[in-house]
Protein backbone atom coordinates (compact mmCIF):
# COMPACT_ATOMS: atom_id res chain seq x y z
CA UNK A 1 0.00 0.00 0.00
CA UNK A 2 1.04 3.64 -0.24
CA UNK A 3 2.03 5.50 2.62
CA UNK A 4 2.44 8.95 0.67
CA UNK A 5 0.43 9.68 -2.18
CA UNK A 6 3.27 10.78 -3.91
CA UNK A 7 5.55 8.40 -3.89
CA UNK A 8 3.72 6.52 -6.59
CA UNK A 9 4.67 3.32 -5.23
CA UNK A 10 1.96 0.55 -5.36
CA UNK A 11 1.95 -3.31 -3.49
CA UNK A 12 1.05 -5.03 -6.81
CA UNK A 13 0.86 -8.36 -4.75
CA UNK A 14 -2.08 -10.47 -6.16
CA UNK A 15 -5.03 -12.25 -3.92
CA UNK A 16 -4.37 -15.39 -2.62
CA UNK A 17 -1.75 -16.21 0.20
CA UNK A 18 -1.99 -16.01 3.72
CA UNK A 19 -4.03 -12.74 3.29
CA UNK A 20 -7.01 -12.36 0.60
CA UNK A 21 -8.38 -9.18 2.06
CA UNK A 22 -8.55 -6.57 -1.21
CA UNK A 23 -7.35 -3.55 1.58
CA UNK A 24 -4.39 -5.31 1.34
CA UNK A 25 -4.07 -4.49 -2.12
CA UNK A 26 -5.36 -1.08 -2.32
CA UNK A 27 -3.90 2.44 -2.14
CA UNK A 28 -4.46 5.82 -2.44
CA UNK A 29 -2.39 7.36 -5.78
CA UNK A 30 -1.85 10.50 -7.94
CA UNK A 31 -2.24 10.36 -11.42
CA UNK A 32 1.30 10.13 -12.14
CA UNK A 33 1.71 6.40 -10.56
CA UNK A 34 -2.19 5.82 -12.79
CA UNK A 35 -0.56 7.77 -16.31
CA UNK A 36 0.60 4.20 -17.18
CA UNK A 37 -2.01 2.32 -16.58
CA UNK A 38 -3.90 4.34 -18.61
CA UNK A 39 -1.24 3.98 -21.65
CA UNK A 40 -0.97 0.61 -21.32
CA UNK A 41 -4.76 0.45 -21.75
CA UNK A 42 -5.05 -1.40 -18.23
CA UNK A 43 -6.94 1.68 -16.43
CA UNK A 44 -11.20 1.30 -15.48
CA UNK A 45 -12.43 4.09 -13.45
CA UNK A 46 -14.99 3.30 -10.98
CA UNK A 47 -18.13 5.85 -10.40
CA UNK A 48 -18.03 7.42 -6.60
CA UNK A 49 -21.46 6.10 -6.35
CA UNK A 50 -20.10 2.49 -6.73
CA UNK A 51 -17.47 0.64 -3.62
CA UNK A 52 -13.90 -0.26 -5.01
CA UNK A 53 -13.57 -3.04 -2.95
CA UNK A 54 -16.97 -4.35 -4.66
CA UNK A 55 -16.04 -3.54 -8.32
CA UNK A 56 -12.60 -5.21 -7.55
CA UNK A 57 -14.28 -8.70 -5.80
CA UNK A 58 -16.50 -8.81 -8.92
CA UNK A 59 -13.90 -8.78 -11.21
CA UNK A 60 -11.91 -11.37 -9.13
CA UNK A 61 -14.80 -13.76 -8.73
CA UNK A 62 -15.32 -13.10 -12.84
CA UNK A 63 -19.44 -11.79 -12.16
CA UNK A 64 -20.48 -11.13 -15.64
CA UNK A 65 -23.65 -10.06 -14.50
CA UNK A 66 -22.79 -7.15 -12.03
CA UNK A 67 -19.53 -5.89 -14.16
CA UNK A 68 -21.44 -5.81 -17.66
CA UNK A 69 -24.26 -4.05 -15.74
CA UNK A 70 -21.85 -1.36 -14.59
CA UNK A 71 -20.40 -0.91 -18.06
CA UNK A 72 -23.74 -0.27 -19.43
CA UNK A 73 -24.54 2.08 -17.33
CA UNK A 74 -21.36 3.83 -17.39
CA UNK A 75 -20.46 3.24 -13.40
CA UNK A 76 -17.70 0.90 -14.75
CA UNK A 77 -15.46 2.33 -17.77
CA UNK A 78 -11.97 2.91 -19.64
CA UNK A 79 -10.89 6.67 -19.50
CA UNK A 80 -10.65 8.60 -22.60
CA UNK A 81 -8.69 11.25 -23.66
CA UNK A 82 -10.65 14.02 -22.01
CA UNK A 83 -10.21 11.96 -18.65
CA UNK A 84 -6.56 12.35 -19.16
CA UNK A 85 -6.15 16.01 -19.73
CA UNK A 86 -8.50 16.97 -16.81
CA UNK A 87 -7.04 14.46 -13.97
CA UNK A 88 -3.19 14.95 -15.44
CA UNK A 89 -3.76 18.77 -14.05
CA UNK A 90 -6.47 18.53 -11.20
CA UNK A 91 -3.78 17.65 -8.37
CA UNK A 92 -7.00 14.77 -7.49
CA UNK A 93 -5.50 11.79 -5.89
CA UNK A 94 -7.80 8.67 -6.50
CA UNK A 95 -7.81 5.20 -4.56
CA UNK A 96 -6.39 2.15 -6.84
CA UNK A 97 -6.31 -1.59 -6.76
CA UNK A 98 -4.87 -4.06 -8.63
CA UNK A 99 -6.69 -6.67 -10.45
CA UNK A 100 -4.51 -8.08 -12.88
CA UNK A 101 -5.02 -7.02 -15.86
CA UNK A 102 -6.55 -4.31 -14.66
CA UNK A 103 -5.68 -1.54 -12.06
CA UNK A 104 -9.42 -0.07 -10.85
CA UNK A 105 -9.24 4.22 -9.46
CA UNK A 106 -11.78 5.96 -8.02
CA UNK A 107 -11.77 9.88 -6.74
CA UNK A 108 -9.90 9.58 -3.15
CA UNK A 109 -12.55 11.88 -1.47
CA UNK A 110 -15.22 9.07 -2.66
CA UNK A 111 -14.21 7.13 0.43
Amino acid sequence: MISDPGSGEMEYGMLGGEDPSLEKYMGEVNWDYLKPHFDSGALLYVDASLDLKEVAEALVSDDKTRVESWLKSGDLLKPSQPHWDYWGSSGETFRAVVVSPFVLMQPAASE
